[in-house]
């Protein structure tokens, strides 16, 4: 078959309209795409595939970008064959490593429904349709999360803009504060931020970008942050401290800090509490581990990435103030270009973070809350919480192999007898080369080990037993 790319292009339509018109051309490259992504979202046997190296990918993939172009069946051929092989497919059941994803079929559809309808995220006026179905579904969690009925906000790239966002936030009120109260916009020694040793590496990265200054309180054996701890470091750096980081499900292990007595430091100290929940959070869909989060309902803000454990497409994360006028205070750019959306005083979503330009990005969530309703997604996250305790309970039975902490979520961190991490090494690249699973090593108060996250319903014990039995 002849590649559309090489068609004669009609004498009367000017080449420069060529990508843009609509014509047997970009007729056939749709129909080429469509039928690559039908293929895709409906496969039952998508392999994990793997990492290839550079000079592999130049050899089979040869110079893409040249004056000619290469055609559109070409191009899909180089990107089906070559190089998506060369990525490991992160919504596969056997993907365990880091925090995976694992969206739904109904999110990943509409995805693609989101990009051909051609939409803008950023203000009320240019995208209000696309901006209701948003908020509706930040609202539901701001309700699951226990926060107020004004709460609100907004859907950025990923947690780290998300927090970052927050953060910015929070030091914008706590100077608003000090100066209606005559204090200068600044305190002595600077801004703090007061949070784990075991925090997300994004809180140190905000601060960096924000100069100012980290004050790590050290974890539990557990890894649990407890207020105790939090108390003697806001008695220590009093005014300084705006902002307390607690963390809803972290990423090494699934642990969730002591929120509850954290947030009651608020009676006797002022300061801004945000909750790092990019992961976690969204376990408090599910009865198996909701009470954990109790004081959530206290945080000002708190975020919670739905590309992880909510099932929609990378990249999402839902930022949520208690009172979104602090959001929208710190955010709303000025310029005159868009005085036209300022002084309107609409809903714009682009008014609460630090991106101005966006996609609705949390268009997909949507419809499949919309499509599936939330009940479904409390059973598969409960499904997850479950599996987890089955698993963690299988390698408790097994000799030589060690529990580093019970789950807490759906994270399940071992250890294997007398494993250096080159064995953990040399395992998990047999694991990936033979395509049973990603399972790559990680560490713990200098010991190496492994974990399985678990975040996709069609991961089974039967899979992950498996795993376990290459140990032996």
């Amino acid at each position: 078959m002849t590649d559309a790319a090489a068609q004669p292009i009609p004498p009367n339509r000017p080449t420069h309209t060529r990508m843009h018109s609509t014509s047997p051309e970009t007729q056939d490259i749709v129909d080429l795409v469509l039928d690559y992504s039908r293929r895709r979202i409906l496969a039952t046997d998508t392999p994990l595939d793997h990492a290839a190296s550079p000079s592999e990918l130049r050899r089979l993939a040869g110079t893409t970008i040249s004056e000619e172009g290469l055609g559109a069946r070409r191009a899909l051929s180089v990107f089906e064959l070559v190089l998506a092989p060369a990525c490991i497919t992160t919504d596969h059941p056997q993907y365990l490593s880091f925090i995976p994803s694992a969206p739904s079929k109904a999110a990943i559809a509409f995805d693609l429904v989101v990009s051909a309808s051609a939409l803008y995220g950023g203000s009320w006026l240019e995208g209000a349709g696309a901006v209701h179905a948003e908020n509706e579904v930040l609202h539901w969690l701001a309700a699951e999360f226990g926060l107020p009925e004004g709460a609100g906000g907004v859907f950025v790239q990923g947690g780290t803009i998300g927090n970052l966002s927050a953060l910015v936030a929070a030091r914008d009120s706590a100077r608003i504060r000090r100066e209606e109260h005559g204090g200068s916009p600044r305190p002595d020694g600077g801004w703090a931020v007061v949070c784990s040793a075991e925090a997300h590496s994004s809180i140190a990265s905000a601060a960096r970008v924000m100069d100012v200054d980290v004050l790590p309180v050290p974890a539990d054996d557990d890894g649990v942050l407890r207020a105790e701890g939090v108390r003697a470091a806001l008695e220590a750096h009093g005014e300084r401290v705006f902002a307390v980081v607690a963390t809803g499900g972290s990423t090494n292990f699934g642990v969730v800090d002591d929120i509850s007595g954290i947030a009651s430091l608020k009676d006797d100290f002022d300061f801004w509490l945000h909750i790092d929940g990019a992961y976690g959070l969204a376990a408090m869909l599910s009865p198996l581990a909701r009470d954990r989060f109790a004081g959530v309902e206290r945080a000002d803000s708190v975020i919670v990435d739905p590309h992880k454990w909510l099932f929609a497409p990378y990249d999402v994360c839902a930022l949520i103030y208690r009172d979104p006028e602090t959001g929208r205070r710190a955010h709303t750019q000025h310029a005159e270009y868009l005085d036209t959306l300022t002084d309107a005083g609409d809903w714009s979503p682009s008014d609460y973070s630090i991106q101005l330009t966006r996609r609705p990005r949390g268009l997909p969530l949507w419809f499949s809350l919309a499509a599936s309703g939330a009940g479904a997604y409390r059973e598969a996250v409960s499904a997850s919480i479950a599996l987890a305790r089955r698993i963690a309970d299988e390698i408790t039975r097994r000799p030589g192999l060690r529990l580093v902490r019970e789950p807490q979520l759906s994270v399940v961190v071992f250890e294997r007898d007398g494993w250096e991490r080159a064995d953990y090494d040399r395992w998990s690249q047999r694991l990936l080369e033979e395509q049973r699973a990603f399972v790559v090593p990680s560490s713990h108060a200098g010991r190496p080990n492994t974990r399985f996250a678990i975040v996709n319903p069609l991961t089974t014990f039967e899979q992950l037993a498996e795993i376990l039995d290459t140990m032996e």
